[in-house]
């Protein structure tokens, strides 16, 4: 008798283009058409975004935390592990589980989103000393330490350590940097105030970015409102500069200025995730080379998208890839999943296009700087149109649900500045949380997949 297996799907990344992909696999196949399984360290979609509202604590960690296991009716069976090779011959994917423990999960059908990682440079004391804003935990813990350095500063005697504990530096003038400055330095002038024996003049926070512009993608009436805004909140925005040396308790500029400080928040862009450098194949800046269908050529039943694809942007044209933000992401999730069904059908795949619905910047309070289809806004207007497009974003409603409470909890009562414990040990940097070395190389890949192979047999 003939036994007749279903297809296996292999989907790796839960953030929005892996996440979106899986639900409408779900949505669109009959649980006997395909297994479905989704590889993720974490069970939950984070709603990247909002982050820096977490590090202020406008929002709490759980409200941008979409559980994947909420719900009694998705039937995908997830792997809580992190993939850290594939070996496209042989469909493969060499997974660490959360044990620690590296086993193989065989595929018929990859759809790769494993997002990105921080982009970092060979900066001497840059990975020990600065914090970095990519995970809910690091969210949570640069929390923590803003916060704590306040009440260190309030508790010590000696004034030059007081002055290095109130200075801040971000670095990174694109839309994380600059919310996260704004954000934070918005939790530091109300949280001063409840310090009495602490000098408000002392905080100062420096946003530097090494491009001449302020998120240039704003353009330029918008770039420069988001730098007079910040600039009139008191934070010193350097451009044309970046780090040149970072320490325990002082940063160097490239421009020569040494500024004592004990924060040092690094936002200066992303990387396709390591894992793309496993599958020795073509990349364009670190990003898988694909079609404009986001299948990899060469190799059937191999879907990339999201951060770590270089999607043709087809919109744009003159081999454009789209960027690397939430709204493609989603949109490629939607995308691929039509693509995967109709690879699985027998059908011809269509090429992604998408025209860019704007950009949106949330500067914490009454400031925002927003550019929905083209229009141009700022101040209220801007608010209402960025925090409307995230509620929208947001996948459930216990999700939104949370989000809205917080978001008026916060404006009606305010912060009540409030450290959770993680300053209790040691200190966790940017080497702490990226788990970079945790990647095969292809040759180790291809190795350890023969050698489970033998032992098999």
């Amino acid at each position: 008798m003939d036994i007749v297996t279903r297809p296996r799907i292999l989907v790796v990344g839960a953030g929005f283009a892996g996440v979106e992909c899986v639900r409408r696999l779900e949505r669109r196949l009959t649980p006997g058409e395909a297994e479905l399984t989704l590889v993720t360290p974490m069970s939950y979609q984070l709603y990247l975004p909002l982050l820096p509202q977490v590090a202020s604590g406008v929002l709490t960690p759980q409200s941008i935390a979409i559980s994947l296991r909420r719900s009694e009716k998705y039937r995908t069976r997830i792997i809580p592990g992190g993939a850290i090779g594939v070996d496209l011959r042989a469909k493969v994917c060499v997974i660490r589980t959360i044990a620690g423990d590296v086993v193989d999960e065989p595929y018929d059908y990859i759809v790769l989103a494993p997002g990105s990682v921080t982009r970092t440079f060979d900066i001497p004391g840059l990975t020990d000393h600065a914090f970095g804003l990519k995970s809910l935990a690091e969210a949570a813990y640069l929390r923590d330490h803003v916060i704590s350095q306040l009440d260190l500063a309030d508790a010590c005697t000696d004034p030059a350590e007081r002055a290095s504990r109130l200075q801040f530096v971000v670095v990174g003038g694109g839309y994380a940097g600059t919310e996260t400055a704004a954000c934070l330095q918005r939790l530091t002038h109300a949280a001063v105030k409840r310090y009495p024996r602490l000098d408000p003049g002392l905080i100062k926070w420096h946003l530097i970015d090494i491009a001449p512009k302020l998120m240039p993608e704003l353009g330029e009436k918008l770039g420069r409102s988001a730098h007079e805004i910040l600039t009139r909140r008191g934070i010193e925005i350097s451009l044309g500069v970046s780090i040149a040396k970072a320490g325990a308790e002082e940063v160097t500029f490239t421009d020569g200025r040494v500024v004592p400080t004990r924060t040092l928040i690094w936002t200066a862009g992303v990387v396709a995730s390591p894992l793309i450098g496993t599958l020795d194949a073509e990349t364009v800046r670190g990003r898988l080379a694909v079609n404009a269908d986001m299948r990899l050529p060469g190799h059937d039943g191999v879907f990339a998208l999201g951060d770590s694809a270089a999607v043709p942007d087809l919109a744009k044209g003159d081999d454009a890839v789209c960027p690397p933000t939430a709204q493609h992401a989603l949109r490629q999730g939607r995308h691929v999943t039509e693509n995967v069904i109709a690879v699985l059908r027998g059908r011809s795949t269509r090429p992604y296009m998408h025209q860019d619905l704007g950009l949106v910047v949330d500067l914490g309070g009454t400031d925002a700087v927003s550019k929905p289809l083209g229009y141009e806004l700022h101040g209220l207007p801007a608010q209402a149109v960025a925090r409307g497009y995230h509620w929208s974003a947001l996948r459930t409603g216990v999700a939104k649900t949370r989000v809205m409470t917080n978001w008026l909890l916060n404006a009606v009562a305010g912060d009540d500045f409030v450290r959770t414990g993680f300053q209790m040990h040691r200190p966790g940097s940017l080497r702490d949380f990226e788990y970079l070395d945790a990647y095969l190389t292809p040759e180790q890949v291809r190795a350890h997949v023969e050698e489970a192979g033998r032992a098999a047999r």
